[in-house]
């Protein structure tokens, strides 16, 4: 295979999506190449969109004509403005996604856009010729050639799993993970290793929602793109639910603290500020005697439950501890056991505000 693009997309996230239809929709010739097209704009950890700093976000990727917002506000389960008793300069939006309907309606939005075709493989080698980007290699060695190559690769590149002291060579969905650290290596990249988390997924039937705090949708109709108002019965959003830690959870954690993944000096990675696990929250808050946590579906189409801020790499037994001293959730049952995932990335200190390289030769010409 050796054909001829004016952009190349890599990796079908949601950064992913928003680069390869910005690309066709200026009239570019472009192609994105993602390891499986069923899993374009997936989202294997939060299901939501928006949120403190993502809700603004959102809406600035609107205001330059991208996607998010209106596919968000096309498959939505609940719509809610946090932080509605402080000013309006954190006041954020956060919609809570179906898991099945989002990446759907994003998959009908890029499948139907012109200048814009899709193809499922995996990307093993950028190739230059006197300094500059001439395109990609995938791994059954065919080429595809473009002086524009777009890298959004997630969690994918070089990813590992992580349960308590176990490690598994995996993306986020059992997948094989990207070898394209070593080409970008070879080209002057200095690549460090992130960490970030999942929470558990939970049977809704085994939960006892009797002992937890209903959080319903808010009560008015809101939408984070700009192009329209949604209009919608409010009554018609699911709920999602509060529950806490207690000192029992906090004493489970302590006792199994150097079984993380983290705290056993597993990860070799560092974790994100905006999202610590339920360790580190133990750990550096340790003068709180609680800590919130919401119940929330995932989608319409399945009952599973995500237990929103309870990302841990611990041990599957000793989550199943830790999830069994929560009110409400003594008797859940754990359909997805949470885990902790590592992976390559550039160092931003290598890239210009524009987000090109500032290595030896111009990924955007």
């Amino acid at each position: 295979m050796q054909e001829n693009y004016e952009v190349i997309v890599v990796g079908g996230g949601h950064a992913g999506c928003e680069a390869s239809l910005a690309s066709a929709r200026m009239g570019a010739k472009t192609l994105l190449i993602t390891g499986n097209i069923q899993n374009i704009a997936d989202m294997p950890c939060n299901p939501s969109i928006g949120g403190p700093a993502k809700g603004i976000i959102v809406r600035e990727i609107d205001a330059l004509g991208g996607q998010m917002g209106k596919t968000s506000d096309r498959s939505f389960l609940q719509m809610k403005m946090l932080n509605t008793k402080k000013g309006r300069a954190v006041q954020a939006l956060r919609a809570q996604a179906d898991k099945v309907a989002y990446p759907e309606e994003m998959r009908r939005v890029i499948k139907s856009t012109k200048n814009l075709s899709l193809l499922e493989g995996m990307v093993e080698k950028l190739f230059t010729k006197d300094g500059k980007i001439q395109g990609i290699q995938l791994r059954d060695g065919s080429n595809i050639f473009s002086q524009t190559v777009i890298l959004t690769t997630g969690t994918y590149l070089k990813a590992m799993v992580l349960v308590g002291s176990e490690k598994t060579s995996s993306g986020p969905h059992g997948e094989e993970p990207s070898n394209l650290s070593e080409s970008l290596k070879e080209l002057g990249f200095q690549l460090l290793r992130l960490k970030t988390g999942t929470p558990p997924r939970l049977e809704r039937n085994s939960i006892d929602f009797s002992k937890t705090k209903e959080e319903p949708g808010d009560d008015k109709n809101y939408s984070f793109s700009f192009d329209q108002k949604l209009k919608y019965d409010p009554k018609n959003q699911l709920p999602c639910y509060l529950v806490y830690t207690n000192d029992l959870t906090h004493q489970i954690i302590k006792d199994h603290l150097n079984e993380s993944s983290m705290y056993g000096g597993f990860v070799e990675g560092i974790g994100p500020r905006y999202c610590p696990s339920i360790e580190d929250k133990v750990v550096r808050f340790s003068d709180k005697p609680r800590h919130q946590l919401f119940l929330e579906p995932e989608s319409k189409e399945y009952d599973d439950i995500y237990l929103q801020g309870f990302s841990t790499s611990m041990p599957h037994k000793v989550q199943e501890e830790m999830i069994h001293s929560i009110e409400g959730l003594e008797h859940a049952v754990i359909k997805k056991y949470a885990y902790a995932i590592e992976y390559d990335a550039i160092d931003p200190l290598q890239l210009k505000p524009s987000l090109e390289t500032r290595t030896r030769f111009d990924c955007w010409n």
